[in-house]
C-alpha cells in the first residue's frame, strides 16, 4: 500500500449557516490522502493506475461550488465523490479548513476530516 496526498485546494466558497457567509464567502482549503495499491503506477509509469491530480482538483473545486450550511457535509461529498471515481484507492481522508469563521472573537480556522472506512 502507498499513500498518495494532494494539499491545499484552494477556493473561496460559500458554506455555513449564516446569509453573510452565504453572500459573501470566505476562503477555504482542501487536502486529501489517498491510500491504495499504486504500484503498477511505479511500475509501468500508467496515470491510469493512480490517482490524477487534475481530476481531483476539478472535482474538489466543483463540490466547494456547491452552498452547504456545513463543512461536514461538504466533505462528505468529497469523499464519495473520490471512492466513485478511483476504483484503486482503499481509503480516503478529506480535511476542509474554513478559515476566519464568524465567531463571537478570534477564531483562526476551523478544520473538519472525514475518512473512508
Amino acid at each position: 500500500m502507498q499513500i498518495l496526498s494532494i494539499k491545499k485546494i484552494e477556493t473561496h466558497s460559500f458554506h455555513g449557516c449564516l446569509p453573510e457567509e452565504r453572500k459573501v464567502g470566505t476562503r477555504f482549503s482542501t487536502d486529501l490522502e489517498f491510500v491504495g495499491d499504486f504500484s503498477k503506477a511505479m511500475a509501468d509509469d500508467d496515470l491510469s493506475q493512480t490517482v490524477d491530480y487534475v481530476l481531483v482538483h476539478q472535482m474538489v473545486r466543483e463540490e466547494m461550488s456547491l452552498p452547504a450550511n456545513l463543512i461536514e457535509h461538504v466533505a462528505q461529498r468529497i469523499m464519495k465523490r473520490m471512492m466513485d471515481t478511483f476504483p484503486l484507492v482503499t481509503y480516503v481522508k478529506v480535511s476542509i479548513t474554513k478559515f476566519n469563521p464568524p465567531v463571537n472573537g478570534q477564531l483562526g480556522e476551523a478544520v473538519f476530516t472525514v475518512m473512508s472506512s
